[in-house]
């Protein structure tokens, strides 16, 4: 009895060690290692964040002040910005990864507040072109359908990949951003024919029925979306369970980041939840009212540098850029050339809204 106690002892105090020297708990699942990635999800949430930057110069170049740890080296082929929407993405090489990245920018709007009472209210209002039953949200979905987003994004992975060969691509964004990541995932691979695409979001909203889920999940095979704690966004548009068919529903599958533990020793893990994509263990299983849980993943900053208004800086003296004639730009340069552009300091200010 005593060697029991003794041992347990010793198991306590190295736990209680583990946990005081901050070291990270994985829950285990079947399989988990070819379902989610930490480190991969370290790397994705540094661009989600980084997207989010309105000094274009910056990062075009990638020397803005969130370009660097994990992503620091990503070569920036083309940065896509839709002035007349406040859109905004960036598409590249992560050589370390030897994948093409494509990173959406997530919500701009003046008050976030407002942007989730919307989404409070907003009901399916979109069937999702070629499958039935399936409906979708029309403003997530026109964000990135309609606008200079898609072509553009679909015109700089073709270029890429004219110079790269069939690198596999990898498709995040935060809150918006990762709707409209989703909806370019599902494209790349049903419309372009493109196989070896992965998505990773965080805080995402849901985007449409469970007819659209089950038909996401068929065609990308490799879907994360990362939640964390009791963040509000991927509460919404609100899920209701006495209407499974008509209801927003989301795709499998979520990762939720939470704390456990008690008092003092409280940490954070990741919980790897069901292939339901409404799993009432994981971020269902909280009130999902927090704000300030939505713009922080990782100990990332996810919100963008000016929050305001869809603000830019650009020094236009030495950026070589398109403008359509509704004043959207596009920031591009060949994958294989050596880049030209050199960091300099801001000189133009421009305001979009």
């Amino acid at each position: 009895m005593e060697w029991h106690g003794w041992a347990k002892g010793v198991a306590l105090i190295c736990l209680l060690g583990s946990v005081c020297q901050g070291r990270e708990l994985t829950i285990k699942n079947d399989d988990d290692s070819q379902i989610y990635n930490h480190t991969i999800a370290m790397i994705l949430v540094e661009y989600s964040s980084a997207v989010t930057e309105t000094d274009l110069t910056a990062l075009f170049t990638w020397t803005c002040s969130r370009c660097n740890d994990l992503t620091k080296g990503f070569e920036v082929i083309e940065l896509i910005v839709d002035v007349q929407h406040c859109l905004q993405a960036v598409v590249g090489v992560d050589h370390n990864l030897d994948a093409i990245i494509v990173a959406f920018r997530g919500t701009q709007e003046n008050s976030i507040q407002n942007w989730v009472e919307d989404l409070l209210w907003k009901q399916l209002d979109l069937n999702y072109p070629g499958m039935p039953d399936a409906m979708v949200h029309r403003g997530f979905y026109s964000a990135y359908h309609n606008t200079t987003i898609r072509p553009a994004v679909i015109s700089a992975v073709e270029k890429i990949r004219r110079s790269y060969g069939h690198i596999k691509i990898m498709v995040t964004g935060h809150s918006m951003g990762g709707a409209l990541a989703s909806f370019c995932a599902l494209d790349l691979i049903v419309n372009e024919g493109i196989r070896n695409v992965e998505l990773m979001t965080f805080g995402q909203p849901r985007v449409g029925n469970a007819a659209f889920a089950s038909f996401f999940s068929k065609n990308v095979k490799h879907a994360i979306r990362v939640t964390h704690e009791q963040d509000i966004v991927p509460h919404l548009p609100p899920y209701y369970s006495y209407f499974p068919k008509k209801t927003y529903h989301h795709f499998p599958r979520e990762v939720w980041l939470h704390n456990i533990g008690v008092g003092t020793l409280v940490y954070m893990t990741e919980k790897i939840c069901d292939g339901s994509g409404e799993d009432p263990s994981c971020s269902r299983s909280v009130k999902g009212n927090s704000i300030a849980d939505h713009l922080e993943y990782f100990g990332i900053d996810m919100q963008a540098d000016n929050w305001g208004s869809c603000r830019i800086i650009m020094d236009y003296s030495v950026l070589q850029y398109e403008m359509d004639l509704s004043g959207n730009i596009i920031l591009s340069k060949d994958p294989l050339a050596p880049s030209i552009v050199q960091p300099t300091r801001q000189q133009d200010l421009f305001l979009a809204n």
